[in-house]
């Protein structure tokens, strides 16, 4: 039982290194570029089979790293809507979008991968159906888009949907954008995470305000 226990606690710490130096790969050169064996290596593995052993395919291994984030993001989401409750106030809702993302990365401490690791994910064809599977089609984030869209009734259904991209576009590749920033010891436009997720907040605020 004692032999069990601590093998199992073995595969899980190798698991976690194997997450922790992929997503730091993924965002610093791009999933398609790192191999499995780089992989393995900065994870301190001498064996190069083991991201597949662990993981399986290069996508199940993107799976359990968004996996990693999704519940401390739904947490936080969750505890913003609940404090929305039947608000018909757009900022409130627009905020319940961005600040689990931005708090979240804020409470992760410096530096973080996650962002640009999420952004590189978006930007491939077979791995962004993972990230929308994972991240972007969580009860509590559908329950943010319904606040939103009911804060914006006369937009048509095709605008709304187009703007809801703009927005996600805007939230991915900005939180990227700062974190390479702090990554790379380079000023940023907002002193923090807290006011950058401000700045975020007006813009899409505008964007979906905007008659079409």
């Amino acid at each position: 039982m004692a032999g069990d226990t601590v093998r199992a606690g073995r595969a899980q710490a190798t698991r976690d290194a194997i997450l922790t130096a992929a997503e730091r790969l993924f965002a610093e050169h791009g999933v398609i570029t790192v191999s499995n064996r780089q992989i393995s290596e900065a994870a301190g593995q001498g064996n190069n089979t083991a991201v597949g052993y662990h993981f399986g395919t290069k996508a199940d291994l993107v799976r359990a790293i968004v996996r990693r984030h999704t519940d401390e993001l739904e947490r936080l989401r969750d505890r913003m809507v609940a404090d929305a409750g039947d608000s018909t106030d757009l900022r409130v809702w627009v905020a319940c979008l961005v600040r689990p993302a931005t708090e979240h990365l804020a409470e992760l401490g410096s530096p973080t991968w996650f962002a640009r690791c999420a952004a590189q994910m978006m930007a491939d064809p077979e791995l962004r159906s993972v990230i929308i599977e994972e991240a972007l089609s969580t009860p509590g984030l559908r329950a943010v888009l319904d606040g939103i869209n009911r804060c914006v009734p006369d937009l048509p259904a095709p605008i709304r949907a187009e703007r809801d991209e703009m927005a996600r576009h805007l939230i991915v590749q900005m939180t990227a954008e700062r974190e390479r920033a702090l990554a790379e010891n380079r000023p940023t436009p907002r002193a923090s995470w807290r006011d950058a997720a401000s700045g975020l907040i007006d813009a899409i605020v505008a964007i979906l305000k905007t008659k079409p």
